[in-house]
């Protein structure tokens, strides 16, 4: 089974138009019935002034987790809210899995947490509320 079969097609549609994806290192893996997994290696220009992988990619590459096990129900979801904390430092060369899983799914509003891990080790545990964007409303791809 290839890469692409893991992947529903409304979140594959989603991903083909994400630009920022490469330029921030992060590659979806799978993402399917309401869940997903998105991987970020740690590279030196990605450490902040304390020598640690920035947290605001840690949180990029959650929120991208998030929007592809949501986004795996049909296509615009977006987060209306979210939360992150920071559980351990990733540090430079360490490689990052961002598992998510949607724990609430309703009307047009949806609840997802993901788990980021380096290795065995936790680094953050993220919690989003999606929206679905009502007809009309989706960006233009």
């Amino acid at each position: 089974m290839n890469q692409q079969t893991l992947i529903a097609d409304p979140a594959r549609s989603m991903l083909a138009a994400d630009k920022a994806l490469e330029g921030l290192g992060i590659r979806v893996l799978s993402a399917s019935a309401g869940r997903s997994t998105a991987v970020m290696s740690i590279a030196p220009e990605m450490a902040n002034g304390h020598g640690i992988a920035h947290g605001g990619l840690v949180f990029a590459l959650a929120d991208t987790a998030f929007a592809m096990a949501a986004n795996t129900f049909g296509a615009g979801i977006a987060t209306a809210e979210a939360a992150i904390s920071y559980v351990s430092p990733a540090q430079i060369g360490d490689e990052l899995v961002a598992s998510a899983e949607v724990s609430f799914h309703e009307g047009r509003r949806m609840i997802v947490d993901v788990m980021v891990r380096a290795g065995e080790r936790t680094v953050a545990i993220y919690r989003g509320t999606g929206r679905a964007l009502r007809p009309g409303s989706e960006p233009p791809m």
